[in-house]
């Protein structure tokens, strides 16, 4: 059973096939995938094949994605969720991102302490990390403020274009 998760402003639900069009009105747009590690979408199809990777990812307990959708509108803004969840070694990395429209407006942070509540709470995680490009002054900014502590610098650790950058490595733990 996928668990639904709410705040003051935001419902946190499973992601569906028909939220397709919304994934891919983001996933197409270079200043959202910029930092993202991977390319740019250029067809629907691809936000189809991600959504069928979230759902597979959950029912293999490997990692755990909600669709972040404001209470008050139909439609998803981003995704939120954990990677490389290994309940095993109760450790997981946060993953998220938004549609341009929705950047700073404190969505992202209230879907970011609702998930890391449920990570330690339900999920029994001990560790939540993160890994973000140095460039990306507004995901490090977030993580920062938000009780996430940078604990050094990954040489070369993940593919943008077919170029290798430098991320910055972060965790809370419980």
């Amino acid at each position: 059973m996928f668990p639904i998760l709410t705040t003051d402003r935001l419902v946190l639900r499973e992601i569906l096939q028909q939220d397709a069009q919304d994934i891919y009105s983001y996933f197409s747009n270079e200043r959202v995938t910029k930092y993202y590690g991977m390319n740019t979408f250029k067809s629907i199809e691809e936000a189809k094949n991600l959504i069928h990777s979230f759902s597979s990812n959950f029912s293999q307990r490997r990692g755990i994605r909600w669709a972040i959708e404001r209470k008050d509108t139909k439609g998803l803004i981003g995704t939120i969720g954990f990677n490389l969840w290994s309940p095993a070694h109760k450790r997981a990395e946060i993953g998220y991102e938004i549609h341009p429209d929705f950047w700073r407006a404190g969505y992202t942070s209230e879907a970011l302490n609702r998930i890391v509540e449920y990570g330690f709470n339900e999920l029994e995680l001990t560790r939540i990390g993160a890994v973000v490009f140095l460039e990306n002054s507004a995901s490090n900014q977030l993580l920062l403020k938000n009780g996430f502590e940078k604990e050094g610098i990954l040489k070369k650790y993940m593919y943008q274009n077919n170029v290798a950058y430098d991320v910055n490595i972060f965790s809370k733990v419980k």
